[in-house]
């Protein structure tokens, strides 16, 4: 066989010809690509180009909890800001995933986040913190905006928390109890992120009432009959020598209801505790559907990390709801998961502007825009929001909370208004103080 230093120099001249033009034209195409932005450079995400691709995921259909309105929100977000010509004229292009409520469909979002090459996962649900956020970190993609149900929202550097999620609600829970209660009897579902509800609520009851702490009622997350913790959280709450300061509080998720119905049954005549619980838990249209002012709610404390719904500085997602989600009755203008979706999708919208029209939108760059940013705003919904390291809180467990902010309410005439005379209040210095709950 003939090799190529033995070639007729013209056959070996035709090869070299043939090589410098393919080469040329690679170059060429390769130098078109960089200047026009073809989507070829290996780890490009899914804002390069005209669209931005996020994913917003939560539970579905399940026997536990369920937040549908959390992605048809974002969807309303999507159809809405495309109207109005996008980010910066860039379209948002919004994924949804249900992740049942388990570690692995969280984690089965997360890799469907990843395979879109989503640039964020926004307004988001999952108590699996655990089993989504590792995926998301080794990918580089931010998780902006989540309900606040899992430690992980609070611990990775790649989070970044609208609200103070559980800890908060939970410790202010535990101070509007301790100003008017003796006893308090938390019944909270038997899972991971149930184990550290207890902690949060005492951090909040204790900070009031000093030498008290709420009795541990643990409940399984699915049931459909509580009356054995209801039976238990009526005795707890009834120890003292005033019965009528008794407190029993239950934050369950969807599956309050059928705790307080299961309440609803004992004889509680002779007690009459004072009930609780946290928005999410118990929502408007739970009062209304229970009986509006003749509901078993009514009189209820309810805490919650948003203005009440009535507020008017909601007004302007109630329009964009109104025009923009086609009759999808998942969307509820009064329900915390709808309305924290709305805020983490402002917050994505301010940080993309904040990027630049000619700057890629990219896992990397939004993560970068939100390390450096100050003073987000959210339409005086939350306070100014900024996850700068000079701005991290020293809440053992928790040090990603950026806003501790939480408000007091209760259902006065079958509505969930502001409970009189008290104000909004920073539960950051009383979670400082708190032992440690993960």
């Amino acid at each position: 066989m003939t090799d190529w230093r033995t070639a007729p120099r013209s056959r070996y001249r035709s090869r070299t010809l043939l090589t410098r033009a393919v080469t040329t034209a690679a170059s060429t195409v390769a130098g078109a690509c960089l200047l026009t932005g073809c989507g070829l450079v290996p780890g490009a995400t899914g804002g390069s180009g005209d669209t931005i691709t996020v994913m917003t995921w939560a539970p579905e259909g399940t026997k536990a909890t369920n937040m549908g309105g959390m992605p048809a929100m974002a969807k309303t977000y999507e159809r809405w800001i495309n109207a109005k010509g996008g980010i910066n004229g860039r379209k948002l292009r919004v994924l949804t995933c249900n992740e049942h409520n388990t570690a692995t469909g969280a984690a089965d979002c997360a890799r469907q986040a990843i395979a879109a090459k989503a640039v964020a996962v926004v307004g988001s649900y999952s108590q699996w913190g655990r089993a989504f956020m590792a995926p998301l970190e080794a990918e580089g993609i931010p998780f902006v905006g989540g309900y606040g149900v899992s430690a992980e929202e609070f611990q990775s550097t790649l989070s970044y928390p609208v609200n103070g999620g559980q800890p908060v609600l939970l410790a202010g829970a535990g101070h509007q109890l301790g100003k008017a209660c003796e006893d308090v009897a938390l019944v909270r579902p038997d899972t991971l992120a149930g184990d550290s509800m207890p902690i949060l609520l005492n951090a909040g009851f204790k900070a009031v009432k000093p030498q008290r702490e709420a009795a541990d009622v643990r409940a399984p997350e699915d049931s459909a009959n509580y009356g054995t913790q209801a039976t238990e959280a009526l005795t707890e709450a009834g120890k003292g020598k005033d019965k009528s300061k008794g407190c029993v509080a239950a934050v369950l998720g969807e599956r309050t209801e059928t705790f307080f119905d299961s309440f609803r049954r004992l004889d509680t005549q002779t007690k009459k505790p004072q009930l609780s619980s946290v928005l999410g838990s118990v929502s408007q249209s739970l009062v209304d559907r229970t009986g509006g002012k003749e509901s078993q709610f009514e009189g209820a404390y309810v805490t919650s990390w948003y203005p009440v719904a009535s507020d008017p500085l909601w007004q302007p997602m109630r329009k964009v709801i109104a025009e923009n989600a086609f009759g999808d009755n998942r969307v509820d203008p009064d329900d915390t998961g709808t309305q924290t979706t709305w805020i983490a999708y402002s917050v994505l919208t301010e940080v993309v502007k904040r990027l630049g029209k000619d700057e890629d939108v990219t896992g990397r760059t939004v993560t970068r825009a939100l390390n450096h940013s100050a003073g987000i705003k959210t339409g005086g919904l939350t306070p100014d929001l900024s996850w700068r390291y000079q701005d991290m809180r020293a809440v053992g467990g928790f040090p990603r909370m950026a806003n501790g902010r939480v408000t007091f309410q209760i259902v006065q005439d079958g509505r969930i208004v502001a409970q009189p005379g008290e104000s909004t209040m920073d539960m950051t210095q009383t979670l400082e103080a708190a032992p440690r709950a993960s």
